[in-house]
C-alpha cells in the first residue's frame, strides 16, 4: 500500500459517522448525479450482465442504489470503517475492503463498475493502475462510469479536499486516460453546482473494448 493510500484510509475512517451522516441523502438534492447513475444502472441490465461493483463505496448509499436499480451490486473501499459501516447500515449487500488496484474480482466477470469520486485521491501519475484493473474485470461491453471534479485548466490540479487531498481534472484528459486504458468514453455530462470551490462536477460513461 503506498503512503497516500494509507494516509487516504487513515483520513476516511476518522469521519466514518459524519462522513455517513451528510452523503446518505445528497443525491436528494443531485438530480444530475442521481440520474446519471440510474443510466448506468440500465444500460448495464439492458448488456445481460448485472453484476456490478460499487468501487469506494464509503458508506454503502450508492452500492444500495445500484441494488434497488435492479443491479447484483456490491460495494468495495479501502477504509475498514466506512466497509464496516456500509456492512452494519445494508446487511444484506457484500462490502468487502479492496484497493483499487487489486479488486478481489475474477478477470471479466462484472457488466458495471460505478467509481463515484472515489479516483479523485489517486495521485495522476499512479491513475492508470487503478483504470486497468477496472477494465480487468469488466467483461467486453461492460460498463464504467466515474465522476470527479473537474476543472477548465489544462492539467490536474491538487487541492485540499474536507477529508485528505484530492485532484481535479479537465474532463477531456481524463477521457484520454480511458481510451488509453482501453474504454471508449461514450456520453459524458459536466455540471456547474455554484460550489463556493469553483468546481465543476464531471460524469463520464464509458464501454470496455
Amino acid at each position: 500500500m503506498t503512503e497516500h493510500q494509507k494516509e487516504t484510509r487513515t483520513a476516511y475512517d476518522e469521519v466514518v459517522e459524519l462522513y455517513a451522516s451528510m452523503f446518505a441523502g445528497r443525491l436528494e438534492a443531485q438530480p444530475f448525479s442521481r440520474n446519471m447513475i440510474a443510466t448506468f444502472a440500465e444500460l448495464v441490465r439492458g448488456a445481460g450482465n448485472p453484476r456490478a461493483a460499487d468501487v469506494g463505496c464509503g458508506p454503502g448509499h450508492l452500492t444500495a442504489m445500484l441494488h434497488d436499480l435492479g443491479l447484483d451490486a456490491f460495494g468495495l473501499d479501502l477504509s475498514p470503517g466506512m466497509v464496516d459501516h456500509a456492512r452494519r447500515a445494508h446487511p444484506a449487500l457484500r462490502f468487502d475492503e479492496a484497493r483499487m488496484e487489486a479488486l478481489p474480482v475474477e478477470d471479466g466477470a462484472l457488466g458495471g463498475v460505478l467509481a463515484h469520486y472515489s479516483m479523485i485521491h489517486t495521485p495522476p501519475a499512479e491513475l492508470p493502475g487503478p483504470l486497468a484493473e477496472v477494465v480487468r474485470v469488466l467483461a467486453p461491453g461492460g460498463l464504467l462510469m466515474v465522476s470527479f471534479f473537474a476543472t477548465d485548466g489544462p492539467d490536474p490540479v491538487r487541492f485540499d479536499h474536507k477529508v485528505t487531498p484530492a485532484y481535479s481534472w479537465p474532463a477531456d484528459r481524463f477521457a484520454e486516460l480511458l481510451d488509453r486504458a482501453g474504454l471508449d468514453v461514450f456520453a459524458r455530462l459536466l455540471h456547474d453546482p455554484r460550489s463556493e470551490r469553483g468546481f465543476l462536477d464531471a460524469h463520464l460513461l464509458a464501454r470496455r473494448r
